[in-house]
C-alpha cells in the first residue's frame, strides 16, 4: 500500500479522492487551510467523513506559506518529517472559481501558483517521484472547440483563476524538465455532487429549487456545460498516480446538456417549479464547456461512468438528507 500526501483534502474533490484511497487501504496525510472561500461548514462537513478513518492524518497548513517547507510539516511530532517516505503528492488545493477570480485575483496566485511551487519544492527536497496537479477547462478560453482536447489553444484565458491554473501547469513541467518529477495535470469540467461548492451552479438550483426561492439565471439559460460527476472524477485522479512522464489530460462528463434543460430537470425530479430571474452573461464565463476524453481512455482507461440523472438525484438526496443546515449555506 502507498502513502500520500494531499493538500485540499478538506475541499469537495479532495475529500473524495481521500476517501477512495482510504477505501483501498492506502495512507493519506491531509493538509487543508479551511479557508473561507465559502460555508467552511461544508468543508467541516466532509473532514468529518474522514477524520476518524484508519490511515488518515490531518494538518491545517496553508501550502501558500512557504515556512512549510522548513517548519511545521517537516518537523518531528507533527507526522510529516523528513524520514517519512511519500509516493506522490496530490495537489488537489486551490482557489477556485470564475467570478470570485474577478474581485479578488491575489488570493488565486497565492494558493494556486505559490503554493503549487511550495509543494513542487517538497517533492525535490523529499525526492518524491510523483505530482498530480487540479487544473481547470478554463485555461481554454472563450474560442474552445468541442468537445475540447488537450491541445487545445490554452494561452488566452478570461480570469486570473484560470491564469493561475495555467501558470501552475507550467511551474510542473519546470519541475519535471529539470528534476525528473514524473507529473500528471487534470483539467476538470465542471464537477458536481454530494457536498460540492456552494458557489457552483449545481449546488446553488438544487438549494434553491427545493427552497422555494428564485434562480438567479446569467446569461440565456442556452450555454451548456458537460457535468462531470465528483467520483468520475475522483476515480480518474487516481487513476493518473502511475508513472507518465508528463502529461495533461482531460477529466469531464459524457452529456452535455444546456442551462436552461438542467433546471428543468432539477425541478422534475425535486418536485418544485422556480422562477427564473434573468442577468446579463457574465464575462469571465464561458459559453460551453465539454470535454474530448479520448487521451483519459488510451492512457488510464478511464471514461465517465455515473450518468447526469443519477448523478443528480445522489446530490439531491444529500442535499435532503442535510437539508436542516444546508438550507442556510450562502449561495449568494
Amino acid at each position: 500500500m502507498a502513502n500520500y500526501l494531499l493538500a485540499g483534502a478538506a475541499g469537495f474533490i479532495g475529500a473524495r479522492v481521500a476517501g477512495l484511497l482510504l477505501d483501498t487501504g492506502h495512507t493519506v496525510t491531509g493538509l487543508d487551510n479551511l479557508n473561507q472561500a465559502y460555508d467552511v461548514r461544508m468543508k467541516s462537513y466532509r473532514l468529518e467523513q474522514l477524520r476518524d478513518r484508519p490511515g488518515f492524518t490531518f494538518h491545517k497548513l496553508d501550502i501558500s506559506d512557504r515556512s512549510i517547507l522548513d517548519s511545521a510539516p517537516l518537523n518531528p511530532g507533527t507526522g510529516i518529517t523528513r524520514s517519512t517516505t511519500f509516493d506522490a503528492v496530490i495537489n488537489l488545493a486551490a482557489r477556485a472559481g470564475v467570478r470570485q477570480a474577478v474581485s479578488d485575483p491575489w488570493v488565486y496566485i497565492d494558493t494556486n501558483i505559490t503554493g503549487t511551487l511550495n509543494l513542487l519544492e517538497l517533492c525535490r527536497k523529499l525526492n518524491i517521484p510523483k505530482f498530480i496537479l487540479a487544473s481547470t477547462s478554463s485555461v481554454y478560453g472563450a474560442n474552445a472547440p468541442y468537445p475540447t482536447p488537450e491541445d487545445s489553444d490554452s494561452d488566452h484565458p478570461m480570469q486570473a483563476y484560470a491564469a493561475s491554473k495555467k501558470g501552475a501547469e507550467t511551474l510542473c513541467h519546470v519541475y519535471h524538465h529539470l528534476y525528473g518529477l514524473d507529473v500528471t495535470v487534470f483539467r476538470y469540467f465542471t464537477v458536481y455532487g454530494p457536498v460540492g461548492r456552494p458557489d457552483m451552479s449545481m449546488f446553488r438550483f438544487v438549494q434553491w429549487i427545493s427552497e422555494g426561492r428564485p434562480l438567479r439565471l446569467y446569461g440565456d439559460g442556452t450555454q451548456s456545460r458537460g457535468f462531470t460527476y465528483v467520483d468520475d472524477i475522483a476515480r480518474g485522479t487516481i487513476a493518473g498516480l502511475k508513472p507518465l512522464g508528463y502529461e495533461i489530460i482531460n477529466l469531464g462528463g459524457h452529456e452535455l446538456i444546456t442551462i436552461l434543460d438542467l433546471i428543468r430537470l432539477l425541478e422534475t425530479l425535486i418536485g418544485n417549479q422556480t422562477e427564473i430571474e434573468y442577468y446579463p452573461a457574465h464575462p469571465a464565463d464561458m459559453r460551453s464547456n465539454w470535454a474530448n476524453v479520448d487521451k483519459a481512455g488510451k492512457l488510464l482507461g478511464w471514461e465517465p461512468n455515473v450518468t447526469l440523472q443519477k448523478g443528480v438525484s445522489e446530490l439531491i438526496n444529500w442535499y435532503n438528507a442535510e437539508r436542516a443546515w444546508a438550507q442556510d449555506i450562502n449561495t449568494d
